[in-house]
């Protein structure tokens, strides 16, 4: 679902990226981007989140900011590269890793990267409801009078500061890699183990 409420957990998630000199940077420049069906994503949105909740810095623990969208017309490495060296050229001095992914053609290099096929994904909303987390299967990008924000989950357990598995893609190996780190970076974060859910999805 795309969020455009005005409640108490969409407004402060929209307050806190606001808060965010890199994010906001990165929104503010959206008409250079200028890419089709996209979104800033993924766990850069939790993570700063979590930062301001933890009192921390706001890029603490980030690695990267995942801008997805999604060209069907075009699924050429050569033209995702393209746009990623564009983008990555318009924020010389961010300090922080900007990867761009076109999700029309993620099915093409999954298997090599992750050993099994996935379906072509329909759109970038379909690709964020794939994500390896609840918390983490977020975007948000300037709307016509305020940050929209696409939440297909919800937002319940991203302002409870808690990580489970959203089992639609990944398998436990990598949902296992990546609690581990979190959980060295944010030690307050209530970790559900993947043993400990069945469709956390359908939660």
């Amino acid at each position: 679902m795309t969020v455009t409420g005005t409640s108490l957990p969409e407004k402060r998630l929209r307050a806190i990226v606001a808060e965010s000199a890199k994010l906001g940077a990165v929104l503010d420049a959206w008409a250079a981007i200028d890419l089709p069906n996209c979104w800033l994503c993924g766990g850069a949105i939790a993570q700063t989140a979590w930062n301001a909740e933890f009192g921390l810095p706001s890029d603490h623990g980030i690695a990267d900011f995942d801008l997805v969208y999604f060209d069907a017309h075009d699924l050429s490495p050569e033209s995702e590269e393209f746009q990623a060296t564009r983008i990555r050229a318009l924020f010389p001095d961010i300090g922080m890793w900007i990867d761009v992914k076109n999700e029309a053609r993620v099915h093409l290099w999954y298997p090599a990267k992750f050993g099994y096929a996935i379906e072509p994904y329909r759109s970038s909303e379909h690709a964020i409801s794939t994500f390896p987390t609840i918390a983490g299967s977020v975007g948000v990008r300037p709307g016509k009078s305020e940050l929209d924000v696409f939440a297909p989950f919800g937002l319940d357990d991203l302002n409870a500061h808690v990580v489970r598995p959203n089992k639609a893609q990944i398998t436990k190996s990598i949902y296992d890699a990546k609690v581990a780190r979190w959980r060295a970076c944010w030690p307050a974060l209530t970790i559900v183990e993947w043993d400990h859910t069945t469709d956390a999805a359908r939660e």
